[in-house]
Parts: structure tokens; C-alpha cells; sequence
């Protein structure tokens, strides 16, 4: 989304050269931005400043969104807050919130597990949270889910969708006899995910043509899907574009992209118990109506996502 690493930018110095390093280091896509004011390098392993909260993002809109939520409920209740936003995926954000770089981080509860546990198979948000504790890092903690849930999922251009007969009603299953006629695009890391291409085949028994590489349900997915040089894609269900796009989503009947439930990661030493009160106080005001909106009004309405984070937040009285 182009404004919102404009806004990014803006409060950062750093984000050309920590996207450097994150291409050169992890071969992942994304860009590194931080609002603190030390110009540190996030990706160093420099644990935070005695006393600040550092709040991180993954590389896609909605992962920053969510942040400025967090990181503006905390400011909010006079705990001291710096940004490290835009890093990374979750192959490069996990490890340094495993480390004490960043305090607090978005997750999503169903591909969390997925990243820990490949074999996991919950059939609840609880059952997903329970195995995620049961797999993480002792120095983390996950906090209270929220309602929210922001799920992977393949989705076709209309005129794909046309052809071969396919609706919101249908499922990826019925892929099966024309996938190896169809390009998928998704997120570099998407190749190798079991919430992925790996996945798909295991559990629907799909190959496709061929897979391109674009980004984490961002623009790049989304042009390539309107102009049909893909003809599938990994898409976010929270998306305001796929209706805008006519965009078909398909069910996932065998539930390979889970639980998705919006949930604050934290650093259990660097998060005070005031903080854990705020962030829990969070999730239990936001659910999948208001993600869905607040996506809207950042990738629709060009909104910068801190503004859209401070006016939620008063609205919900959090702030």
C-alpha cells in the first residue's frame, strides 16, 4: 500500500537501509521502519531501552494498523512507546520479539501455530491458543484473543471465476481439475508455508501451473489478480478489496488456513502488567466488522493507519 509507506517513512529514518539488510539477511520481502528515536537497526538484537515498550509489525497494512492500535492504547495509559514497524514476516519478527527487540506484536493465533507446529490441527480458537502456549518460547506470552479474525485465503478474478463456473459457494477443492491451468500469487514465504503451497497439496491435492512471487496480500497480489497475470492469489479475508475487486473467495472446508484470531504477542519481561490490562481491554472491543472497516478506511479512504488507530481507539473508549 503505497500511503502507508509513505506515512511510514515519514516517521522513520531508517527504512531504506533495514530493508536492505532484511533482503540480504533473511531473502524474505519487506522493509524495516522504526519510530524510536535511537536509529538503532531492528534487526540487531538490541533489546529495548529500560522502561519503553517497543511495539513491531509485520510487513503488510494491516499488521501496521494493528500496531499503531496497540502501541496508541498503551501511550494512552502512560506506558512509554517506541515503533519498530514494517520489519518483516513472521520467519524474521518471531525471532526478534523472541529476543527482547520488540516488546509487542500482532499475531495471528492460526498461523502462529502453524509457524510452531506444522502438524497442529485444533478445531478451536482455544484449542489453537492452548498449543501455541504449549510451543512457545518460555520468554513469550500470548495474551487474550479478540473476535477479530483476518484468515488467508485463495480468492480468483471474476472473469477466472466466470470460467469455470465458480462462486463464494464453492470450494478450493474444486480446483482440482483446473489448477495446473492457473497461476497463483502470494507472498514469497506463502511457497514454503503449510498454510501455503504445501498445504494446498497435502490437503486438496492441487498443483498449480506455476506460482508467482508478489507480496503478503498487498498491491502487488492485488494488481496482478485485477490484470489477470495471476489468476489465483493468497488474499486476506479482511481485505476491503475484494469486494471493490468482485474478487471470489473460496470455502476452505478442510480448515487448512485454521483459526486466525487477531492476538498481541508479548515479551512477558518487558510488558508491564498495566500494559497486558490495555492490550487485553483491546481485543475484547475489536472484532471482524471492525477490522474489515478500519482496513477500508486506510486502503480505500488513503488514511494514514496512525490517525485511523487514535480515532478507533477514542471511539471505543480505550483512549
Amino acid at each position: 500500500m503505497t500511503n502507508v509507506t509513505i506515512a511510514r517513512s515519514i516517521r522513520s529514518s531508517s527504512t531504506s537501509a533495514v530493508s536492505l539488510l532484511v533482503v540480504a539477511a533473511a531473502a524474505l520481502t519487506g522493509c524495516g521502519s522504526s519510530d524510536s528515536s535511537d536509529g538503532k537497526d531492528p534487526l540487531k538484537g538490541d533489546t529495548a531501552k529500560a522502561g519503553t515498550v517497543v511495539v513491531g509489525s509485520n510487513n503488510f497494512p494491516e499488521s501496521i494498523l494493528l500496531a499503531d492500535i496497540y502501541g496508541e492504547a498503551l501511550k494512552s495509559k502512560g506506558i512509554k512507546v517506541s515503533y519498530k514497524l514494517n520489519i518483516g514476516t513472521r520467519e524474521v519478527t518471531y525471532g526478534l520479539i523472541k529476543n527482547g527487540t520488540i516488546t509487542v506484536l500482532p499475531e495471528y493465533n492460526g498461523a502462529l501455530l502453524a509457524y510452531l507446529d506444522a502438524k497442529a490441527a485444533p478445531q478451536s480458537a482455544d484449542e489453537t491458543n492452548q498449543a501455541i502456549s504449549a510451543k512457545l518460547d518460555p520468554k513469550l506470552s500470548l495474551l487474550v484473543s479478540s473476535q477479530a479474525q483476518d484468515k488467508d485465503a485463495i480468492a480468483l478474478n471474476e472473469a477466472t471465476a466466470k470460467k469455470y463456473n465458480l462462486t463464494d459457494k464453492s470450494t478450493i477443492a474444486d480446483l482440482s481439475g483446473v489448477a495446473k491451468d492457473l497461476v497463483l500469487g502470494g507472498s514469497p514465504e506463502f511457497q514454503t508455508r503449510q498454510q501455503g503451497l504445501k498445504g494446498l497439496k497435502s490437503s486438496y491435492g492441487l498443483d498449480f501451473k506455476s506460482f508467482k512471487a508478489l507480496d503478503a496480500g498487498g498491491p502487488l497480489t492485488v494488481a496482478a489478480l485485477q490484470k489477470n497475470n495471476i489468476q489465483a492469489a493468497d488474499v486476506f479475508t479482511t481485505d476491503p478489496g475484494i469486494g471493490k475487486n468482485k474478487f471470489v473467495v473460496l470455502q476452505d472446508p478442510k480448515n487448512l488456513f485454521g483459526f486466525e484470531n487477531v492476538t498481541p504477542l508479548t515479551y512477558r519481561s518487558g510488558l508491564p502488567a498495566a500494559g497486558v490490562s490495555v492490550l487485553n481491554d483491546v481485543s475484547a472491543k475489536l472484532d471482524t466488522e471492525t477490522l474489515v472497516k478500519l482496513n477500508g478506511d486506510v486502503q480505500n479512504g488513503d488514511k494514514d493507519p496512525l490517525d485511523v488507530a487514535k480515532n478507533w481507539l477514542a471511539s471505543a473508549g480505550l483512549s
